[in-house]
């Protein structure tokens, strides 16, 4: 996979409004697990999985399994990375 292949997926996963309020959850929120986001979100898990699959082939968010849960948690460093100073606080809140 060429660099620009790369960056190409990471904005594709952000141009997606459903797909930018999951990775805002996470930054506010912490770790979550689907059973956590299904109903925040209002949306199937199956529809959510689908946006976390692609939100984690673009290395945006990470994966943790925890006995029968997965956790979903923001990949900050992938975050920082792409955006400016300015956007990263719109998904990354102060410390």
């Amino acid at each position: 996979m060429t660099n620009f292949t790369i960056y190409e997926q990471k904005f594709k996963a952000l141009a997606d409004e459903k797909r930018l309020h999951i990775i805002n959850i996470l930054a506010t929120k912490g770790s979550q697990c689907v059973c956590d986001l299904t109903p925040i979100l209002e949306m199937p898990q199956s529809k959510l999985s689908y946006h976390l699959k692609i939100l984690l082939d673009a290395e945006l968010i990470t994966k943790e399994q925890r006995g029968t849960w997965n956790y979903y948690s923001l990949n900050e460093q992938s975050v920082q990375s792409l955006l400016s100073s300015e956007l990263c606080c719109v998904f990354l809140p102060s410390k």
